[in-house]
């Protein structure tokens, strides 16, 4: 049997699979398409997943497109996707394991109900495709701009959760990351999808007389060509990135590394308090320097266990370590604020960012936008409380949102800076509201609920493609890690690992001297890409129209 009728029997024995079999083939295929992303960042297995998504949700018979098939499409897609998002989302069960006793009978359907919700983004999609599938280029051109429209309403709908777009797989080193500045990862999606199923698909429809050259030239073609123009743009960026100035403002970050177990035991906020007061008056080799030459000192997440601004001792002793004139302090706070009446006042939340100064006053406050469901708000959050639900920073009613635009921190000696807090930096095209833009990102998270697993490494990445995505360099504030200083191409210079204690002292790298393509059109570059997928797609079902009419 030759290379082309093995992969031609090998995709039919996938299109006949039924039961168990055919839902357990596609869960594992979802499964090992995670392997494409941080940390592992095994791209080229997406050669070999996506043909089996593709071949199972199609047939190369245009008719058969019944309702029946439209469904078994859907689940499909829905068992593909729940494998992809189960994998790729595990770790967040730790959370629930911090405090086992009270949230640990959550954890079964943390990680299950999650991945089952995400996945009806991928099997809507797959039922769509089915819809309108064409045999050859035309197929794949639906399949990408179809699930590309998924992947992006995925990271709008209800809030959104962008995490681990496909197209993150197309950003695995540094070369390979640049092309975020020109599309974007939604952009880089809609791309991937294409590229990494266009060998083998087109390959397994060539005629039965094609060599397995001449079946594979096609395909190969499609996916090379767009790959190697994205490595030469990387190339070229990175040859002509400007060099760090030895003389831009030095900035301090600081990762204490607290276990998520003790941040908010009432016992440890002293304790917590001193050992960032501690930190902050030490260099990276652990010696007392007095902070001499650093303009800005980073502490992460909620990093004081109370609410710092309630609390005047801790704004002194802030005071009494950032010297006169000398740099101040970015942190994540929590605070409140209250109306009403004295007595029964309405209180509301926030999980802010504080840029405290040298007399320990705020001198500007940031509150976080995008809230994660279930860990900072409940959806329905009155029904759930009165029925025993609590989020899981244990917040009586929620945390509330904070006003769009995103402010910029105007900071004496500093570029103007924006902030995002935890997860806020998976969101592409939503960094910079307004139409002032940051000469430093600055993200704070606390990614100590996730323990030693992927969630974190792939948290950095994803922080990582957003300072390419803006041509901006992003300093990186982690309780347990992984802090990072990374410049405008999303290159780490310096960085600690997960659950090591100590500090970062780095310059602040330039910013791109102009936006990137990315950065001035946002999604709508992405669209113009799509847009062009459907220009293809329409001079190919023109020219099959054609020639049925001249056959006739």
């Amino acid at each position: 049997m030759t290379l082309l009728a093995s992969l031609k029997s090998w995709r039919d024995r996938l299109r006949a699979a039924v039961g168990w079999r055919r839902s357990a083939i596609l869960a594992a295929a979802g499964l090992v398409s995670v392997l494409a992303f941080a940390p592992f960042f095994l791209w080229p297995v997406l050669f070999l997943t996506l043909p089996i998504l593709v071949w199972c949700i199609t047939s190369d018979t245009p008719e058969l497109r019944s309702r029946s098939a439209v469904v078994q499409a859907f689940k499909d897609g829905w068992w593909f996707g729940f494998g992809f998002f189960f994998a790729g989302l595990f770790w967040v069960g730790e959370a629930f394991l911090v405090e086992a006793e009270v949230f640990g009978w959550l954890l079964p359907f943390a990680v299950t109900t999650l991945p089952a919700g995400l996945a009806l983004f991928f099997g809507i999609a797959a039922a769509v495709t089915r819809a309108l599938w064409r045999p050859g280029l035309a197929g794949l051109l639906i399949f990408a701009v179809v699930f590309a429209a998924a992947e992006w309403l995925r990271g709008h709908i209800l809030t959104g959760f962008p995490w681990n777009l496909l197209g993150y797989a197309l950003t695995a080193s540094e070369i390979q990351m640049q092309a975020a500045a020109l599309i974007g990862v939604y952009g880089l999606t809609l791309w991937a999808l294409l590229i990494f199923a266009a060998p083998l698909v087109l390959a397994s429809q060539a005629g039965e007389t094609s060599s397995p050259l001449s079946a594979l030239a096609p395909g190969v073609a499609i996916a090379a060509l767009p790959l190697i123009i994205f490595a030469l743009y990387g190339i070229w960026v990175l040859a002509g990135a400007a060099s760090p100035d030895p003389n831009a403002p030095r900035v301090r970050i600081v990762q204490p590394s607290v276990p998520q177990r003790e941040k908010w035991l009432p016992e440890k906020q002293g304790e917590i308090f001193r050992l960032h007061l501690d930190l902050t008056g030490r260099d990276a080799a652990g010696n007392l320097d007095g902070m001499e030459g650093i303009a800005l000192v980073v502490w992460p997440e909620a990093a004081m266990p109370f609410r710092p601004l309630e609390h005047p001792e801790a704004l002194k002793a802030i005071a009494e370590l950032l010297p006169d004139g000398g740099p101040v302090l970015l942190s994540g706070g929590l605070r409140v604020e209250r109306s009403g009446p004295v007595d029964d006042p309405a209180v509301k939340a926030f999980n802010s960012l504080l840029a405290i100064d040298d007399t320990g006053n705020p001198a500007a406050i940031y509150d976080k936008i995008h809230l994660v469901p279930f860990g900072e708000y409940l959806p329905l959050q009155p029904l759930l409380e009165a029925i025993g639900f609590r989020q899981l920073t244990k917040m009586r009613g929620g945390f509330a949102s904070g006003t769009s635009p995103r402010p910029l921190f105007r900071l004496p000696g500093l570029p103007p800076i924006t902030g995002l807090i935890c997860y806020e930096a998976i969101f592409p095209a939503s960094v910079v509201q307004g139409d002032d833009r940051p000469g430093l990102i600055v993200n704070v998270t606390n990614d100590g609920w996730f323990g030693n697993t992927t969630g974190p490494r792939q948290h950095l990445h994803q922080a990582r493609v957003r300072a390419v995505e803006e041509g901006v360099p992003l300093v990186r504030a982690a309780n347990n890690g992984i802090s990072a200083m990374i410049d405008a191409h999303g290159r780490v210079t310096a960085s600690l690992g997960l659950n090591a204690r100590g500090v970062i002292d780095q310059p602040i790298p330039p910013p791109r001297p102009q936006p990137p393509i990315y950065a001035r059109w946002g999604d709508g570059i992405v669209l113009m890409n799509g847009m062009i997928f459907l220009v293809i797609l329409g001079g190919l079902m023109f020219r099959r129209v054609k020639q049925l009419s001249i056959q006739r």
